[in-house]
């Protein structure tokens, strides 16, 4: 199973923390696994190469762990990060309600 911890501080996200593999499948063929690597994984380059955030990463790949969290932002940094980080929740949040199982779902 996955667990996901969105955490937000006055109504923006701040922090996302994955850590470990949904087990829906083999490796390399788990396609649950996969999209929600997708999903996170293409917001974090989005706030990255889109927007410019120098965001604190930490990733074990083999571990299924991925950290990030955001530095302090001007407004219209922020106010980009919180359009990503949104699509990005949405996202994640389908994949929970689809698969639950697999997939554990905290915001703070």
């Amino acid at each position: 199973m996955t667990a996901i911890t969105v955490t937000r501080k006055d109504g923006h996200i701040t922090a996302v923390e994955c850590d470990g593999h949904t087990d829906y499948g083999e490796e390399g063929e788990d396609i649950v696994c996969a999209a929600l690597s997708s999903v996170v994984q293409t917001a974090v380059l989005g706030l990255m190469q889109i927007v410019g955030i120098n965001v604190r990463l930490k990733r074990d790949e083999k571990r299924g762990y991925l950290n990030m969290e955001l530095p302090e932002l001007d407004e219209a940094s922020r106010h980009d990060a919180d359009i990503i980080l949104g699509t990005m929740l949405c996202g994640i949040s389908d994949l929970h309600e689809g698969f639950s199982k697999y997939i554990k779902l905290e915001c703070l």
